[in-house]
């Protein structure tokens, strides 16, 4: 392609996964069950936390930070391209792709920042019980929110600017369901060697720095949990992060399998596919996790089933009916 053939892109084209039209109702139902049970399981959650006074404490506003944030995040990309898919257009203008790729770096970041933001928090529960509503007082936990947020705003502010500096050629298929960072930077007839500079040093100090924020804190929580004598002890301080735990395990093994895999194999089409794992599974489960192993979770949400099921007697006139 030769740098002279650049010109104004006014739209991209979205390739998905398959371009066989009879997978496309497979796909698309697939996907908008996926994102549909992302949705409803998340906002359960914050509807639990906000609901009850019980689980008005700093893990459980961290947590309904992270499934807002995991509900922005998958509905960044899936509806899209549910109406691509609908619509049979692979179609996203320039202003779109760049508006996506802004918000899904952001929605990406900010769910690091919230799992370090957690880790931290459980590390302060069981590394200093008596001190914990003194150190995670409401002051600080907004704080570290409203920090995340302006991190990821600004980061990803940053990546999109440096992208809009950047003239494309006239081949505009990008090789994804989404604007991906990498894929669409690939496209360019410019230089793109400070995008990739810049691109690469915000995952090493991002991601990296959150990464070892919550190894940090969870070496210190194994290593206090370890001094406790009783094994019944060691139980309960373990199982208050389990599922923490799960979902950063989950969050991050697969990010890096995304990237590890697509590096080997040089696959864009395989990236896309591996994608969907962080993009839209790993939100999906969140709920699933945090529900299935917490109490005060699925009590809360067995209040909110009776109180719906009141409601609808009431509505029906049977509410004193045996």
């Amino acid at each position: 392609m030769e740098p002279g053939n650049d010109t104004k892109i006014l739209e991209f084209l979205l390739l998905g996964f398959s371009e066989e039209s009879e997978l496309q109702p497979l796909i698309f139902g697939l996907f908008l069950f996926m994102y549909l049970i992302t949705v409803f399981g998340n906002l359960l959650i914050i509807l639990a936390v906000s609901s009850d006074s019980h689980l008005h404490t700093p893990m459980y506003f961290f947590l309904s930070n992270l499934s807002f944030v995991d509900i922005c995040f998958t509905s960044t990309t899936i509806p899209k391209m549910l109406q691509n898919i609908r619509t049979q257009s692979k179609v996203l203008t320039y202003e779109g792709c760049i508006t996506q790729m802004y918000f899904f770096i952001l929605f990406a970041v900010l769910d690091m920042f919230l799992l370090t933001v957690m880790a931290y928090d459980r590390f302060v529960a069981i590394c200093h019980p008596l001190h914990y509503m003194v150190i995670m007082n409401p002051q600080l936990c907004g704080l570290l929110v409203l920090v995340s947020w302006m991190m990821s705003a600004l980061n990803s502010l940053l990546q999109s600017v440096m992208v809009l500096r950047l003239s494309f050629c006239t081949y505009m298929e990008i090789p994804h369901f989404f604007c991906e960072i990498n894929q669409l930077i690939q496209l360019a007839c410019s230089d793109m060697f400070l995008n990739e500079i810049l691109m690469y040093f915000a995952a090493a100090v991002l991601g990296g720095g959150s990464l070892t924020g919550i190894l940090c804190s969870y070496s210190k929580i194994v290593s206090s949990i370890q001094r406790i004598s009783s094994a019944q002890g060691k139980y309960k301080a373990f199982s208050t992060c389990a599922s923490h735990l799960s979902v950063v395990s989950l969050f991050y093994c697969t990010c890096l399998g995304v990237y590890l895999s697509s590096a080997a194999t040089h696959s864009s089409h395989s990236s896309a596919v591996a994608s969907v794992m962080y993009t839209v599974v790993t939100p999906m489960l969140n709920p699933f996790i945090y529900s299935l192993r917490n109490k005060d979770i699925k009590r809360a949400l067995e209040r909110i089933n009776r109180k719906a099921g009141i409601k609808v007697l009431s509505v029906l006139g049977l509410k004193n009916y045996p």
